[in-house]
């Protein structure tokens, strides 16, 4: 059960670095061969990285509701 609940957060933790090195390149003005502009590059690292962050803060939400340990805050 505990690989099960490893590989869902590692899988969004890759794609959000993807996201992280898809802005970084854009910023430093290196387009990767899947894009044609630096624009389109670095919005779809941007929306990569906070679409994996999203994921990985609300299954660590959803654990910690299940588990009672975020006294009352985000019922």
């Amino acid at each position: 059960m505990r690989v099960i609940a490893f590989l869902l957060l590692l899988i969004p933790g890759i794609i959000s670095t993807f996201g992280i090195k898809l802005m970084r390149d854009a910023f430093f003005g290196l387009l990767t061969p899947l894009f044609y502009h630096l624009i389109i590059q670095f919005i779809v690292g941007l929306l990569l990285f906070v679409g994996g962050l999203i994921f990985i803060g609300g299954f660590i939400l959803h654990r910690d509701r299940k588990r009672r340990k975020t006294k009352g805050r985000f019922e």
